[in-house]
């Protein structure tokens, strides 16, 4: 939310979307800015990859897709499963999104409601691998792992 404050101040629409990943772990919210016709996001994450990219994404799903890699839990799952359609937080200017602590509310049940676009189909999820050790190592250094949510391990 703080980067679309700081994108809206830029003189950019203030446009999040929602990465979701399977029920294992937590979404993402992206703050999205075009540049020359080109996606890039700004974003707060506890994992390294899950942060700022570059305007050069060509569409909204090659920016979501540059994000699936690093998009994993601690069981080293790869989670991220769809996104929602960009919402522009204009329409939440009445409720002054970007000081009231209540607006957020709002904002958090309009991205329920949006519509979701899927990424990967059922074939694909059975046959995805884990994230290397090495990997997942980098994506959290320097996190903050009292702010890691951990699922519970799968039955096997």
């Amino acid at each position: 939310m703080f980067g679309a404050a700081l994108l809206q101040r830029l003189r950019y629409p203030a446009l999040i979307l929602n990465l979701l990943p399977n029920r294992r772990d937590d979404d993402h919210v992206l703050a999205l800015f075009q540049r020359y016709g080109h996606w890039g996001a700004i974003a707060k994450s506890n994992f390294a990859g899950l942060r700022f990219r570059e305007p050069v994404y060509r569409d909204l799903r090659e920016l979501i897709m540059s994000y699936f890699e690093h998009y994993y839990n601690l069981h080293r799952e790869k989670t991220l499963r769809a996104y929602t359609r960009p919402l522009d937080l204009k329409a939440f200017d009445r409720h002054q999104w970007m000081t009231a602590d209540e607006s957020m509310d709002l904002i958090s049940r309009r991205l329920d409601r949006i519509r979701r676009v899927p990424i990967l189909s059922r074939p694909m999820i059975a046959r995805l691998s884990p994230v290397d050790e090495r990997s997942c190592s980098a994506g959290l250094h320097g996190a903050n792992r009292a702010g890691l949510s951990v699922p519970p391990r799968r039955k096997r």
